[in-house]
């Protein structure tokens, strides 16, 4: 923990961020070993590019310090409220921090921990720290990697046990639910990395569809994305089934999609930029005449989070390296038809892209799979 938070405070220098304000999250936990609910009861991370370090957080949560590898000082606070600013103060006059910008995570820090900040630090104003963040955790050491290996173990066996038992009439709903407990099973953590998708027939065009009441019939595609949580790490994988005999175009936008996904999976390796993966899976798709409808980027980073660094649209000219971790996700969407979207987690290396995910590819029958 302690090499980590030299290297924030060497990225911090980079960025020119004197200083981060970090609350609850990934972030926050790759820093401490430490994990806080984001509540209404504030937790902010505050660390200089000195690398002076507070903790500001509630009583409550002072017990979690005795495992925390490291020593970071922390001030804590009772349950009225009033004695927030005061912790928030004294983390302040420790630090001695007199610059006049601290960096947060602009998609996580809210305006309740903004407030108190801007008690303990007047004048202060706020950077987007971001991209400074986002180095700290973009490469993924051997350790990481095995945990996002495990966590694709536990998805996998999750739906295959979860295929068994889905019969014609099913709602996505009641398999979305079946999913969820299957992964719990199987051995994921309790916070998943986001509730599993689950889609039928013409929802299935519906990149981010949300399961409902629909029932399952023959004639239909299945589309489940889905994702386990092993210590803190994801998976994050799609596969596309059939139930009977389906329209003869969505068999062939199957195959032009398995296409897709095993082109950006072989685009390369470290070295070459992020959107070289996403135009090598969109040539596929243009080149078959459904251009149009591939709504979305080829993929996202992935590791302590379900979207993070480095993401796989067609521009971003980000050079990978060995250890990043992302998705190759590519799809065909036919609105009122139906969809199929085939992902995998891959690792960069120095002579490819490794596939953390092995469950077949190709758009199956689920009856394949479907238990007598």
């Amino acid at each position: 923990m302690q090499e980590r938070i030299k290297k924030l405070t060497k990225l911090m220098g980079e960025f020119d961020l004197p200083g981060i304000a970090l609350n609850p999250g990934p972030t926050l936990t790759y820093l401490t070993g430490l994990e806080f609910h984001l509540m209404e009861r504030p937790t902010v991370l505050l660390i200089t590019v000195e690398g002076k370090t507070a903790l500001v957080l509630p009583a409550l949560e002072v017990g979690k310090l005795a495992s925390m590898p490291i020593k970071i000082e922390a001030f804590n606070y009772s349950d009225d409220p009033a004695t927030r600013s005061e912790a928030f103060v004294r983390a302040a006059e420790l630090l001695n921090f007199s610059a006049k910008e601290l960096g947060v995570e602009a998609t996580r820090m809210r305006y309740l921990e903004l407030m108190y900040l801007g008690d303990a630090f007047p004048e202060l104003g706020f950077l987007d720290a971001s991209a400074c963040l986002a180095e700290l955790r973009i490469v993924k050491d051997e350790d990481e990697q095995g945990k996002m290996r495990q966590a694709a173990v536990i998805a996998q066996n999750a739906l295959l046990a979860t295929l068994k038992d889905i019969k014609a009439g099913m709602t996505e709903v009641e398999v979305a639910n079946q999913l969820m407990i299957q992964l719990l099973r199987a051995g994921s953590d309790p916070s998943l990395p986001f509730a599993p998708i689950v889609a039928f027939g013409e929802n299935t065009a519906d990149p981010h569809s949300v399961p409902s009441g629909r029932r399952l019939k023959p004639g239909d595609l299945l589309l489940v994305d889905w994702g386990a949580s092993y210590q803190g790490y994801f998976s994050d994988i799609t596969r596309t089934f059939t139930l009977g005999e389906v329209d003869p175009e969505l068999q062939k936008i199957g195959e032009i999609v398995l296409r897709a996904n095993l082109a950006g999976q072989t685009a390369g390796c470290a070295g070459i930029e992020a959107g070289a993966v996403d135009r090598a899976a969109r040539a596929v798709i243009t080149d078959a005449g459904y251009g149009h409808a591939f709504i979305h980027r080829t993929g996202h980073g992935l590791g302590m989070e379900a979207h993070e660094e480095p993401y796989i649209f067609d521009t971003n000219p980000r050079i990978l390296t060995s250890g990043m971790t992302f998705t190759v996700e590519p799809g065909i969407y036919l609105p009122g038809k139906g969809g199929v979207r085939i992902e995998d987690d891959m690792v960069v290396t120095e002579t490819g892209f490794e596939s953390l995910t092995d469950m077949p590819r190709q758009v199956l029958p689920l009856e394949a799979f479907m238990e007598n």
